[in-house]
């Protein structure tokens, strides 16, 4: 046998078994702690929150140092558009997770934007 046609054997047995697997396939049960949620979108919330405020300590460290050094503007309005964007799918799909995690971070990534604008025109004079 060639190596192409093993290949093509394996990639055929593979796929029999994976047909003969669908009881095998996790469904989403109700979480027992918050028995209102699946356990996706308890996963959904954690994962939210990790990515949400991972760009807090940037936003704290241009409060304190009252300047905007460091932050590429194009980047955060980029950045916005898009959560936006995931806000309207969030909606679309009725996930709670993806609702509420990106409206808290486009009001993150709003409080960057106006620090931005308000002490790039100190610095510039």
């Amino acid at each position: 046998m060639n190596r192409r046609t093993f290949v093509l054997l394996g990639l055929g047995l593979s796929l029999i078994a994976l047909c003969g697997c669908q009881d095998l396939i996790p469904h989403d049960p109700r979480s027992v702690l918050f028995a209102r949620f699946h356990r996706s979108e308890i996963i959904g919330f954690v994962a939210g929150f990790g990515t949400t405020f991972a760009a807090l300590p940037d936003l704290i460290a241009m409060l304190r140092r009252r300047s905007s050094a460091g932050i590429n503007a194009r980047m955060v309005a980029i950045l916005g558009v898009f959560q936006i964007l995931w806000v309207y799918y969030g909606l679309l799909i009725a996930s709670r997770p993806v609702v509420a995690w990106n409206v808290v971070a486009v009001l993150v990534n709003s409080l960057s934007v106006w620090a931005y604008f308000h002490f790039a025109p100190k610095e510039r004079a």
